[in-house]
């Protein structure tokens, strides 16, 4: 395919160098191509493209079969309708929300995808994205579903602030409420609330995680049944959010601090706060636990995924986070096994189940380790029983 990524960042770059590997033509639009050069290196081509401008976005895209949206999703609607004029399949990593804190806002825009006879694969990256994948998995799996719960890690070993994610995305999301999904319905909680302690396989262990504003519940309470999901995140990153809320700092009114949420560094920056200790090392990893029943028996299935560390992302040559690194590559598989017949906007849990899979089975070779386990639970019956 012939494929246009708008928003060469850390995590538009090294996906760009991705879909290049995979034999796609690639080339990048930026509002600064000067700066996205450091993150693509000196074989991409990139042009001035800026989000905010739609037929900024058209030109810079002419002719390409896919539109790759990596700029921040503040802009997705912008971008959506680019890929529309262009009439190109589309692809996004995260959704916005600013409309309806429920519904991601690409949702909108699926009769335009038909009619286009054109495909808008939205929420396709890892958390949301692998995490919708693996809730779907479970959803094959069991009879029904009652609750789904989102566990996820983030941890950067660093004297100061470094954002290993879009800035803007970070403050985005530290400013929303979260999204959460009880009985059946859809509504807001407190920031940072509900801790619980939470065990992620080693070496992680046991984790404080609290209530997050996470995309994946804008979708999947729509296209799958169940009654109860919420995301959590811990680990010192999240830690520091929590530590600004409570001082103060985190409102939505107020604009970005660069001090509290500084630019992403590109990999030479990367490089050098590691020689001058600055950043040491830095983890991600994500667990979905599902639910529900098979054959009338309650059980709870659960996945890990465990992400190179920063140090070892290092050994391999490669200058991205953990989270860049988890998100381009899953990204780069959903466009490997790209859907192209599937007309219309779909989250990933919404994919054929053969594609689901296919993109989980590539998984491992791309450094990603998935593990799960199944457990028994007591039904009803037998704690009322234990009780008599």
């Amino acid at each position: 395919m012939r494929i246009f990524v708008l928003g060469a960042g850390a995590t538009g770059g090294f996906l760009a160098q991705l879909l290049q590997r995979q034999g796609h033509a690639v080339w990048c639009g930026d509002r600064d191509p000067q700066r996205a050069r450091r993150f693509l290196g000196p074989l991409l081509p990139c042009l001035p493209a800026n989000a905010r401008n739609l037929w900024g976005i058209v030109q810079a895209g002419r002719g390409c079969h896919l539109l790759v949206n990596a700029a921040p999703a503040i802009f997705n609607e912008i971008v959506l309708r680019a890929a529309l004029r262009l009439r190109a399949h589309y692809l996004d990593m995260a959704a916005h929300l600013g409309r309806n804190p429920f519904k991601a806002e690409a949702l909108r825009f699926h009769k335009k995808f038909l009619a286009k006879r054109r495909v808008a694969l939205i929420n396709a990256g890892a958390a949301p994205g692998l995490t919708n994948l693996l809730v779907a998995q479970a959803a094959d799996r069991l009879d029904g579903i009652e609750q789904v719960f989102l566990r996820l890690f983030e941890s950067t070993e660093s004297e100061d602030p470094v954002s290993t994610w879009s800035a803007e995305t970070a403050f985005d999301a530290a400013v929303s409420r979260p999204a959460i999904y009880r009985r059946g319905r859809f509504r807001l909680a407190r920031r940072f609330s509900e801790p619980e302690w939470f065990h992620f396989p080693p070496p992680i262990g046991r984790v404080r995680v609290m209530l997050a504003a996470q995309d994946e519940v804008a979708t999947l309470p729509r296209f799958l049944p169940l009654r109860d999901l919420d995301a959590k995140i811990g680990g010192n990153e999240f830690d520091r959010l929590r530590r600004w809320y409570r001082q103060g700092k985190l409102r939505p009114s107020a604009s970005m601090v660069s001090k509290r949420f500084p630019r992403t560094p590109t990999p030479r920056q990367v490089a050098r706060l590691i020689r001058r200790g600055i950043l040491s090392n830095a983890r991600f990893a994500l667990a979905v636990v599902v639910r529900g029943w098979k054959k009338g028996q309650p059980l709870e299935l659960r996945w890990y995924g465990a992400v190179p560390t920063l140090y070892q992302i290092r050994l391999r040559g490669i200058w991205a986070t953990p989270i860049t690194y988890a998100t381009a590559h899953t990204a780069a598989l959903f466009v490997k096994h790209f859907p192209r017949q599937l007309w219309g906007v779909h989250p990933p849990e919404a994919l054929p189940a053969e594609v689901r899979r296919a993109i989980l089975r590539d998984l491992p070779a791309r450094g990603l380790q998935l593990t799960s386990k199944s457990l028994k639970l007591r039904s009803p019956e037998e704690d009322e029983d234990e009780e008599c």
